[in-house]
């Protein structure tokens, strides 16, 4: 049998993300049973804790440790929140990574590594003003990742 192509679903904690990975699943995995011919590899970016506290100077080194523990919490409830839904959509070829830094940078890493065809990005749905502060996790892969970027939007809500 052929190598399966590699998937990377980047993840957080957000509803986008939860939505990507559901999307993904139904309509790269389901469909194939147990004979898909895709690998998924699920990644979640955990930011350093001196990039989330941004100070410096007296009491930083207190709350880093801190700041550091909660990021390694959030790291478990995403990975495990992951494993939990492919199981139960019997997803049993997935690999759920966790690796420290900014989210673009490990992202098209990611990419690299496990020379991926396709990274599925949640779209956060951010308006032009906070996207040029934030930056855009998407928009960055899309045009740095060495492979297909696709971005998954939610389906907008009807009043």
């Amino acid at each position: 049998m052929a190598e399966k192509q590699v998937i990377i679903l980047a993840a957080d904690e957000s509803e986008h993300s939860a939505y990507a990975l559901q999307w993904t699943v139904e309509h790269f995995f389901a469909p194939f049973g147990s004979n898909t011919p895709f690998k998924l590899v699920i990644v979640h970016a955990k930011p350093i804790p001196s990039s989330v506290v941004g100070l410096a100077g007296p009491g930083a080194a207190e709350v880093l440790p801190i700041v550091d523990a909660d990021l390694k919490k959030q790291a478990s409830r995403v990975s495990e929140k992951a494993r939990e839904f492919c199981a139960s959509k019997s997803i049993n070829d997935v690999v759920v990574e966790v690796i420290e830094g900014d989210a673009r940078n490990v992202l098209c890493d990611a990419v690299e590594r496990h020379h991926a065809s396709v990274l599925v990005v949640g779209s956060h749905g951010y308006g032009a003003i906070k996207r040029a502060v934030l930056g855009s996790v998407s928009d960055y892969c899309a045009h740095h990742a060495h492979c297909s970027v696709m971005i998954v939007k939610r389906p907008k809500t009807k009043h």
